[in-house]
């Protein structure tokens, strides 16, 4: 979406990715209301325009004024909710790892039990 600036650097695919999210889940309740409007989706394909456009820097201006000192502000407690969602996501890894050897083991047993009962030993 934001072809230019992704071309710069990997900070600027980052910044697109942050911008493009912050209009995402901005816009979905906004349209829901406001698409009834007489041009609203001229003015919306206005600033989208305005966003992307290399001359005006749109994406820029609104992550330096608004996203940054609000991310800068919040860093340590972002860097904290990342360590814990890693952590927590190793432990869930490794509790779907267990109940899926559980599961196996049982069906392994089952399966087994059955061929025994049923008369299909290997003889």
């Amino acid at each position: 979406m934001f072809c230019y600036m992704s071309s710069c650097s990997g900070k600027g695919l980052r910044l697109n990715k942050l911008i493009s999210t912050l209009i995402n889940v901005v816009m979905l309740p906004v349209c829901l209301h406001i698409s009834r409007f007489p041009l609203y989706y001229e003015l919306k394909i206005a600033f989208v325009i305005w966003l992307l456009a290399p001359y005006t820097r749109g994406a820029s201006l609104i992550y330096r004024k608004c996203l940054h000192p609000l991310l800068s502000s919040r860093e340590r407690e972002i860097d904290e909710y990342i360590v814990q969602a890693k952590e927590r996501s190793y432990e869930t890894m490794v509790n779907f790892g267990k109940q899926g050897l559980s599961i196996a083991a049982t069906a392994a047993v089952t399966a087994a039990v059955k061929a025994s009962v049923f008369g299909f030993s290997q003889h």
